[in-house]
């Protein structure tokens, strides 16, 4: 791990474990086969039987059967997979359902399904990003779709999975959910969770860029994205990256709840310090059930996040901004506005992620920096000085 940063954006991509990084060179390096059929020449039955597996080790970990995992790239095939997937394969042109603060692959997704007749609803959320049971059941009305994330990839609101699978099934409605940023920090089981679709990834649990996977119920049906060869049980053909595949699932085997508990100790701390900088607030829920474990998400009044981010980065915190880094358009991050914040807030949001790796004393270096960068732009911003001595109450 680097020495010269304080590295707080785990949730974009996290580093890869030692372990990890050598479980994958034997593939590399040594059983570089592809995986075959039934007949192959020994590095093709070297690779086939790591790739059975790597499918075990994964599907263990959410409670559900090896055949029911397709390996993907990571999350936005997956989430493409899913989507497009579902909608293609029905036998009718009816809505898909998500929130308005889903990962941009299924929100983009969803709207380019429009151009072959089928609808798209977004659900309403609350100010802190849930998603309330009681107002879905109107919006699932000729739906053929419900995707609802696991945990929200900016400000790490944990929503009731069990309820909206248990609504949707009750429609006749399929349901997905993008578990990337709950995935070994929450207990998932899909069989308990009602879930039919579900997508999870490496590269934010210390595995790999590249490697991502797609649960599919037996039973559901789904066109694939690829067609070619019969791999992946016919749904994603070409062939597989197994090196980062394999070390997906060492990632996972490395995983234990201590670490998960270590991060929501972090993530009071952090949380903590940062709020004590005058005019900042949190952006979802209080650290605890509601909130993913690794997940810090404040915003400053009066500065711009994309400014926090490079003054932080040039004193080496390593951090990510809901509105540049997000959207390109340099536009305040669809998230936090959809969960009613202010401007003056709404273009300060910074958003920290931990790791096992991260430590008490990163943290506390950290706060002390963001302090330091936050009243020096306050210092120079014609931002700030707009919003001096007004009230939320005037702006909001």
């Amino acid at each position: 791990m680097r020495k010269d940063v304080i590295y707080l954006d785990n949730g974009n991509v996290s580093p890869v474990a030692d372990e990890v990084f050598e479980a994958m060179k034997e593939y590399y390096l040594h059983s570089f086969g592809v995986p075959g059929g039934e007949f192959g020449h020994l590095l093709e039955e070297e690779a086939s039987e790591a790739l059975i597996k790597a499918r075990e080790v994964i599907a263990g970990s959410i409670g559900a059967r090896p055949e029911e995992i397709i390996f993907t790239s990571g999350v936005t095939e997956s989430d493409n997979m899913a989507v497009k997937g579902a909608a293609f394969a029905s036998e009718k042109k009816g809505a898909i359902v998500t929130s308005p603060i889903e990962r941009k692959c299924v929100l983009i997704t969803s709207e380019y399904l429009r151009k072959f007749g089928f609808e798209v609803r977004r659900l309403p959320v609350n100010r802190v990003g849930k998603v309330l049971p009681g107002t879905v059941e109107r919006f699932l009305e000729d739906a053929i779709l419900l995707s609802v994330q696991h945990a929200n990839q900016e400000i790490g609101t944990v929503q009731d999975i069990k309820a909206l699978g248990e609504i949707a099934h009750d429609k006749g409605v399929l349901f997905h959910t993008d578990a990337t940023h709950s995935y070994m920090r929450e207990r998932i089981d899909v069989r308990k969770l009602d879930v039919d679709l579900l997508t999870i990834s490496a590269h934010v649990i210390h595995g790999p860029l590249g490697a991502g996977a797609l649960y599919v119920r037996e039973g559901v049906k789904i066109d694939p994205l690829l067609h070619g060869d019969s791999r992946e049980f016919g749904l994603r053909a070409g062939h597989p990256d197994l090196p980062a595949i394999v070390g997906f699932a060492e990632a996972v085997k490395l995983y234990r709840d201590e670490h998960v508990e270590y991060m929501r100790g972090l993530q009071r701390k952090l949380m903590s310090e940062l709020l004590q900088i005058e005019e900042s607030r949190m952006n979802g829920p209080q650290p605890g059930p509601e909130r993913v474990a690794d997940n810090v998400n404040i915003s400053f009044r009066g500065v711009e996040g994309e400014a926090v981010l490079m003054m932080a980065s040039q004193r080496g915190v390593i951090l990510r901004t809901g509105s540049a880094c997000f959207d390109p358009s340099l536009q305040a991050s669809y998230v936090i506005k959809a969960l009613g914040v202010g401007v003056e807030y709404a273009n300060g949001s910074v958003r920290m992620t931990l790791s096992r790796y991260n430590t008490p004393d990163e943290v506390e270096r950290a706060s002390e920096i963001l302090r330091e960068v936050i009243e020096k732009l306050r210092s120079i911003s014609p931002l700030a000085r707009k919003f001096r001595g007004k009230k939320i109450s005037d702006v909001c």
